[in-house]
């Protein structure tokens, strides 16, 4: 199933998929011209630093309730928003909670969710947005990763310090979904409810690699694209799992702006292995209780409808919406219709 060659990266030896392909692209792209190349990276650069201006330096990347300045331009409308904003904020007030705690999934980190924060806060919304243990700025090293409380620890410990009777949304994409899970099992009085966005829904028993190996079976584009490190020699099982840059584009952004591409580029870091080997234990008492809702994305790549439905099947949630015109991504690729999804869910009685 993991059919794959070997390279040396550094110190680092790397276990790739066969085929060709990252090889031919990456020709292509070095015969194209100068300034082609110079705007990739200045698009790329630009991105980076609209990321340094959201972080606050801490291992969690936390924008909760902070609202954006308005420009000059904002205040011209400003009555007739302030006027729809009141009118929204009365119908917050009647919601369990407003406060929605989004969790990334493999490679992403907190920055990945920019634009879902600016949508939900402008909406008066709370957002906290994760980085999980070796993911975003958290400097810690992915391949030093052996558990899966270890990688979803700064989840776990701001729920645990949340205040008594405070409840919260959880979102997970991607592996995110198997990390909601953890936590819904561990907190579950403190979820209201929880949203798995193309995400790994597992029932107990079952492990994140489970999902993903039905990813992989037949598609022959995730076996390309797959990159494998073993920092504990190759005698050893891998460490942690990488996309190749160039095959990334076309597995998981084939329907986002050439911008959040370039973006992801330079902010994406290998997935913890240990993790995606690690079976759930799920009580029905406990993770059963916390209401769960399923956002499928249709023009998919990276996760298949096929193997969301299975889950879905497997697992069935409280409601499924369907993403049309939505890639594995739909942060990037559908954000406004994601974002009146959230809101829909938040507002369900």
């Amino acid at each position: 199933m993991l059919d794959h060659r070997r390279r040396k990266d550094g110190n680092t030896t790397i276990h790739s998929a066969v085929g060709g392909s990252g090889s031919n692209l990456w020709t292509r792209i070095n015969r194209s011209s100068g300034k082609v190349r110079k705007a990739y990276h200045e698009q790329a650069l630009a991105a980076a630093i609209l990321y340094q201006q959201l972080q606050n330096g801490s291992g969690r990347t936390s924008l909760e309730g902070s609202r954006r300045s308005r420009s000059s331009n904002a205040r011209a409308r400003s009555l007739t928003h302030d006027s729809l904003a009141h009118n929204v904020f009365n119908q917050l007030d009647d919601l369990e909670t407003r406060h929605f705690v989004l969790v990334h999934g493999g490679s992403f980190g907190a920055w990945c969710w920019y634009k879902t924060i600016a949508f939900l806060e402008e909406d008066g919304y709370k957002v906290t947005a994760i980085d999980l243990t070796a993911s975003g700025i958290h400097s810690f090293d992915p391949n030093r990763i052996t558990s899966l409380a270890q990688y979803v620890k700064p989840l776990t410990d701001f729920l645990e310090k949340l205040a008594d009777g405070e409840k919260v949304i959880l979102v997970g994409h991607d592996l995110g979904g198997s990390c909601i899970s953890y936590a819904m099992e561990l907190f579950p009085s403190k979820v209201s409810k929880s949203v798995f966005v193309a995400a790994v829904m597992v029932t107990s028993g079952q492990t994140s690699l489970d999902i993903f190996s039905k990813k992989v079976e037949s598609n022959h584009l995730m076996r390309q694209a797959q990159v494998f490190h073993y920092d504990n020699g190759d005698s050893h099982p891998p460490t942690a799992i990488s996309y190749d840059k160039f095959l990334s584009k076309e597995l998981l952004f084939n329907q986002s702006p050439a911008k959040d591409v370039a973006l992801a580029s330079v902010l994406m870091r290998p997935i913890p292995f240990s993790p995606v080997l690690e079976k759930l234990i799920l009580s029905e008492t406990k993770h059963g209780s916390v209401r769960r809702f399923y956002i499928e994305t249709i023009e998919v790549n990276a996760m298949p409808s096929s193997v969301q439905q299975h889950m879905i099947a497997n697992s069935p949630p409280e409601q499924v919406f369907s993403l049309k015109g939505a890639d594995h991504c739909p942060f990037f690729s559908k954000p406004q219709a994601l974002h009146k999804i959230l809101v829909e869910i938040s507002k369900i009685p």
